[in-house]
């Protein structure tokens, strides 16, 4: 016998499926079917994939035309694996599954993190235009705008942690959204301060070997690569 009542449901599944293979003969006329909550996730999964790389798309299609450039957005886009990686971990050492409501969550938070990317990088772009190197500029921005990247990501967190206590009634499905978004914003954040400038200046060497030596400045980037 086998206790099914702290797994999760694909757990519970992949057990009970492997017991009735294992444990049972079944004539060749007879099979089985698993229905309920486990054939709604299974119906759900491929509209929740979809809706998940529209959000991605759509995120990337709107700070094309905002910053008049294929490439920047791309790195600022880089805060997405970095916030997911976050979520995974969090969701990993609470002992949450994967869920719809956790799939919500991560659409969700595709359009939250990558504001503290966009504000690092349009900060960057402006002190390009005055004169300022990458590296300068770089490094300014992430001390300038460091500041006001800690006030967005608290106020979120603090925003959402009520949600992740579990109090009230229906906390089990509210709560694994707000950890799912929290763990995820505070990772990216972290992360973004580090990986974005990396990116930047790496994107911005490469770019300038076959462009031209300013680099990856919005006008300079959309004129080469139209």
């Amino acid at each position: 016998e086998t206790d099914l009542g702290q797994a999760s449901l694909g757990e519970a599944v992949d057990s009970i499926r492997s017991t009735l293979l294992t444990k049972l003969e079944w004539p060749a006329e007879m099979s089985f079917a698993f229905s309920g909550q486990n054939e709604e996730w299974e119906r759900s999964q491929s509209s929740l994939l979809l809706a998940l790389g529209l959000s991605i798309f759509l995120v990337y299609v709107i700070m094309a035309s905002q910053f008049e450039s294929l490439v920047q957005p791309l790195i600022i886009m880089g805060t997405v694996p970095l916030a997911f990686l976050g979520s995974v971990i969090g969701l990993k050492l609470l002992g949450i599954s994967l869920s719809i409501v956790v799939f919500l969550g991560l659409i969700m938070l595709i359009g939250i993190v990558v504001n503290n990317a966009i504000v690092l990088v349009d900060y960057t772009n402006v002190l390009r235009n005055r004169g300022l190197s990458t590296e300068e500029a770089v490094c300014t921005a992430g001390s300038v705008r460091l500041r006001p990247i800690l006030m967005t990501t608290a106020t979120t967190v603090l925003g959402l942690f009520p949600m992740a206590l579990g109090l009230g009634d229906g906390a089990e499905i509210r709560t694994p959204m707000a950890i799912a978004v929290i763990f995820g914003l505070m990772s990216s954040t972290a992360l973004t301060l580090l990986v974005i400038p990396t990116l930047y200046l790496l994107v911005d060497k490469a770019l300038a070997k076959f462009i031209k030596p300013s680099g990856i400045n919005a006008s300079t980037e959309s004129s080469s690569l139209s």
